[in-house]
């Protein structure tokens, strides 16, 4: 039986104690933690995608093994490669760790990704004419949807804030109007991604290349953003939903709320219980 983080299996690291060689388990799902799913802008971790951990060896040469799982087995394979690719990434860079095997479970191209981070094959080497010209692309549209659904957060919690602001006048509030908290937190991070502006005095209703929208396109750039959020947040909460269906457990592994979205996004959807069928 695989364990599940819950269950993790921590080997001799060459410290003594549960807590000491604990505290290498944390280390590794602290770096986890970075790596997001890149279509729901969520990480892997809060997600329960991150299947066990395992340490062993010496401390200052550690092996650590991270097995991965999604939702189902037929999860687009660029997003597959990537969060596999940049959780190998993160955890060999933590100083203690000499050797990482990140393992994509249960699949349709488990195998073949594998082997490629096995290899360290890149992506192009791994899925070779299959592959897109390369994943920034694919990584510059998320952070721009990303930013998108970051940006409409806040001006939503400014409209249901201040009756006296108008969807018309969105366009001219500025990062410093908005409140501090994590909502405001989640954005600033977002751009400070895309290289766009983060003083005071910036505007928030942006478009990609961090140009304000004249006021007459204000309303429809806002429901624009608006449109991109809720897609992002349900296809989160069809995602969540379809994990602890196909693995049992696997929801105590899953964050609450994740970062910057508001509870009633996933509180009032409904619940999907889709089940793969296995021949």
């Amino acid at each position: 039986m695989t364990a599940t983080l819950n269950e993790r299996t921590v080997r001799d690291v060459g410290v003594q104690g549960a807590g000491a060689r604990d505290a290498a388990v944390q280390d590794v799902r602290r770096a986890l933690d970075a790596v997001l799913d890149p279509e729901l802008d969520e990480p892997i971790t809060g997600l329960g995608f991150v299947r066990s951990i395992d340490v062993s060896g010496a401390a200052d040469r550690a092996a650590v093994t991270v097995h991965l799982r999604l939702p189902t087995s037929f999860c687009s394979p660029n997003f597959a490669y990537l969060m596999a690719s940049d959780s190998k990434d993160v955890v060999s860079a933590l100083p203690w760790v000499g050797k990482v095997v990140v393992e994509l479970d249960d699949h349709h191209d488990s195998a073949l990704i594998n082997a490629g981070l096995a290899a360290d094959a890149g992506y192009r080497g791994t899925f070779g004419h299959e592959a897109e010209d390369s994943l920034d692309e694919l990584r510059l549209m998320f952070r721009r949807k990303a930013h998108t659904a970051a940006m409409e957060r806040c001006l939503t919690e400014q409209l249901r804030a201040d009756p006296a602001l108008s969807e018309a006048n969105v366009g001219t509030v500025q990062l410093g109007d908005l409140p501090a908290g994590r909502t405001k937190n989640a954005l600033v991070r977002r751009r400070e991604a895309l290289g766009l502006p983060t003083a005071p005095a910036a505007v928030v209703l942006v478009d990609h290349e961090g140009r304000p929208y004249p006021a007459e396109q204000v309303p429809m750039a806002l429901r624009r953003a608006r449109s991109t959020r809720i897609s992002i947040d349900g296809n989160a909460h069809f995602c969540r939903g379809l994990l602890r269906t196909r693995y049992e457990g696997s929801g105590a592994d899953q964050a609450d709320r994740p970062e910057g979205a508001e509870a009633a996004d996933h509180r009032h959807l409904l619940p999907f219980t889709v089940k793969e069928i296995h021949p």
